[in-house]
């Protein structure tokens, strides 16, 4: 799905992650672990190109979406934003109803009518495990909502748009131990249609729902494997010692 070579990102004259090379794979999830200011979020918003928002960001390299260099001055940001959706650490449902939440993206794409919008809503949040819990209350206000109903509501939004990679900041640090597995599980669930990227500072998160993890240290991508093997037969030094909590 992504192929990232030679990538670097600065920050004015900082440098924020120096020479990543990966591949992520379609349709499988991939965990982003490591400790706090590793730069593994600022490597997440490089995919989609959210860092672009920030004016004084750098990045070199290329990062091809499938075989498309996504950093070319000729590709489209807003198809790429439509194509790699984002999912953030905190809730952010916006201040309306459940149904316009999810029909928002939709209807700023032009979809106006209205049998189809419902039945993206629906399958929308039928995708997200939230349409039993809401489908009787869609034009009530989506702030009413409990955080992980929120979370999940934001996967719906996020799924309406047809995206083909789901990339989520620690879309659990915020929520109850309940909540939490509820996103994991329904992470389990979209890996079957989707490719998933996820920060995480859990590492039981990453070894319980990631195929893939890679462990980023200082800006560098240290180690990057099947999640299996980072978590039993780490190859470098480093990795073991954050794993087994020797710091972090």
């Amino acid at each position: 799905m992504f192929k990232v070579e030679n990538m670097s990102l600065y920050y004015g004259d900082k440098m924020a992650l120096e020479n990543i090379n990966m591949e992520i794979k379609e349709k499988e999830v991939t965990a982003f672990i490591g400790p706090s200011g590793c730069g593994k979020s600022s490597f997440l918003r490089s995919l989609n190109r959210m860092n672009d928002l920030i004016e004084e960001a750098v990045t070199t390299g290329s990062i091809k979406l499938k075989g498309s260099n996504i950093y070319d001055r000729k590709y489209d940001v807003i198809e790429l934003r439509t194509k790699v959706g984002m999912v953030f650490q905190s809730p952010n449902p916006f201040p309306m109803s459940i149904y316009e939440n999810v029909a928002y993206g939709p209807k700023r794409q032009g979809v106006r009518n209205k049998k189809v919008l419902k039945e993206i809503v629906e399958r929308s949040l039928k995708q997200a495990a939230l349409w039993e819990e809401v489908h009787d209350r869609l034009h009530e206000s989506a702030m009413k909502l409990s955080g992980g109903q929120q979370q999940r509501l934001c996967i719906a939004r996020t799924l309406a748009m047809e995206p083909e990679v789901i990339l989520m900041d620690e879309p659990t640090s915020a929520l109850d131990p309940i909540a939490t597995q509820k996103i994991e599980d329904l992470i389990r669930e979209l890996k079957n249609d989707y490719t998933i990227v996820i920060v995480t500072h859990n590492m039981q998160q990453a070894a319980r729902i990631s195929d893939k993890t890679a462990f980023f240290y200082l800006g560098e991508l240290i180690e990057f494997d099947e999640t299996t093997k980072i978590f039993s037969k780490p190859k470098y030094e480093q990795t073991e010692k954050y794993i087994t909590g020797r710091f972090g």
